[in-house]
């Protein structure tokens, strides 16, 4: 079951998203009345980083310039150590950043008159910044292109409606929706459950529609006040860009209704986590046909190849798939979360699914991501270990019929193991450049050690009086 909501902005000049070039791009933001700009990088958390300016300087053409350090920053807003595989720049110089036109769009929560477009990173010299998460994904896609292929995705969100919270030490609880009520037990695929929230929804829907993105369905996940959002299938970078415009846009319509909304991968105790699976598939650049189905209907070689790559890589690239301590509480026996990387057919309890499918739209369903995960890094290493699973040839395993959650961990139980896996695969290291490796490694050890110098309620509980 799905919620959809009718267009009631059909005639509104703000639903028109992106255009090509910076003339069209002054003629956009003036016949809109629009008086700032929001100029945004996602940084590699996935945070929306950079500068607001009136219109008029923007249209000028500024030079545009920010510390690279923005691309070092941990979740917590420090910067990691230098050591042998990581060096900061002492000097911390500026890189410019370029507007990407295609995704200009209004703002439709600001308080006056705003516009955002996203912008790509790049040297001083015109080179792209290799650690930037969205050139890091172009990378990827580039990859595909020299072989001939085009890889499309389709990306499903999970989040979470809470109270707000202004003390970390309280546990987070579901909101009181218009029954007066907070959820109690599992409502999966409940309408009147989705319709306990739907003056949230209705700016939700609102707020997309101005910014020209689209919501393919709307559904009620297991978890109390747990909501997940299908978006469309197509080009990856497009698809990360609709995720990361779509956390803020669905964090700041909670924020007006008196909640929050949350893509921490597991924001509740005893509650589901909440994952970003994405689906994907490869098409044939000349011809338009999917690679994964041979002219009889059948899978080909490369649909069982790209499976053994992610067979083989996923857990190389946990710590850009779950990328905080957190995360892999999500990742649990009996937690509606697979624990390995099998695979099977219409099969959720196994990391890579195959859905029922026309031959034409046979994919596979990487359920592995958690939500709190950066798009553009999900995206790119997800599709990543396709590709060398393709190009390197390697064979899967049998398919799994039944349940998968009694089997063996097949992925890494915490963040130091992923950290590590990653780090010593050569074959990642050729994909991603070694740079953004040890760029990457470095921030995620850097936040590990912040978590540690919190003490849990856990260990307060149990190891106070008795130890």
């Amino acid at each position: 079951m799905s919620k959809k909501k009718k267009a009631r902005h059909s005639d509104s000049l703000a639903g028109v998203r992106g255009v090509e070039s910076s003339e069209q791009a002054s003629e956009w933001l003036e016949a809109r009345g629009l008086e700032d700009i929001e100029c945004i990088v996602p940084d590699m958390s996935g945070v929306a980083r950079g500068k607001m300016m009136p219109v008029e300087k923007f249209v000028d053409g500024p030079n545009m310039s920010i510390p690279g350090s923005i691309f070092l920053q941990t979740i917590t807003g420090d910067y990691p150590d230098d050591d042998d595989g990581f060096q900061i720049d002492p000097a911390d110089g500026d890189i410019q950043l370029v507007p990407d036109f295609s995704t200009l769009s209004v703002v439709p929560w600001a308080s006056d008159p705003t516009a955002q477009v996203i912008h790509d990173a790049y040297t001083q010299d015109g080179r792209p910044v290799d650690i930037a998460p969205r050139q890091l994904l172009r990378r990827v896609i580039d990859l595909y292109a020299h072989r001939g292929w085009r890889a499309i995705v389709a990306p499903e969100i999970e989040f979470y409606l809470v109270e707000r919270n202004q003390d970390p030490d309280y546990p987070l609880k579901p909101p009181i929706g218009r029954s007066g009520r907070a959820e109690s037990g599992r409502q999966s695929y409940s309408i009147a459950a989705v319709n306990e929230f739907d003056d949230l929804f209705d700016d939700i829907y609102d707020f997309s529609e101005a910014q020209g993105l689209e919501i393919d369905t709307l559904i009620h996940e297991e978890g109390a006040a747990q909501m997940e959002i299908n978006l469309l299938h197509g080009d990856p970078l497009a698809l990360a860009d609709q995720v990361f415009l779509f956390k803020r846009t669905i964090r700041e319509a909670a924020l007006r209704h008196g909640m929050y909304a949350t893509f921490m991968a597991k924001p509740i105790a005893g509650e589901p986590g909440s994952a970003m699976h994405i689906h994907q598939s490869v098409v044939d650049v000349k011809t338009g046909e999917n690679i994964f189905s041979n002219a009889e209907g059948g899978p080909t070689k490369e649909f069982f190849s790209f499976i053994a790559g992610q067979q083989r890589y996923l857990p190389a690239v946990m710590c850009i798939l779950a990328p905080y301590v957190n995360s892999y509480r999500r990742l649990m026996r009996k937690s509606v979360a697979p624990i390995n990387v099998h695979w099977g057919y219409d099969n959720r309890t196994v990391g890579l699914r195959v859905p029922n499918s026309s031959p034409g739209a046979r994919r596979v369903e990487n359920r592995v991501p958690s939500s709190d995960a950066n798009p553009y890094l999900a995206i790119a290493a997800s599709l990543a270990c396709g590709y060398l699973g393709m190009t390197l040839g390697h064979t899967p395993s049998e398919p799994i019929e039944g349940s998968a959650y009694n089997l063996e961990f097949g992925l890494p139980r915490g963040l130091l193991e992923a950290v590590a896996l990653f780090e010593d695969c050569e074959e990642l290291k050729d994909v991603f450049g070694r740079g953004f490796v040890e760029t990457f490694r470095a921030i995620k050890q850097m936040e590990f050690e912040a978590f540690m110098r919190v003490i849990s309620p856990w260990e307060r509980e149990y190891l106070l009086l008795n130890v």
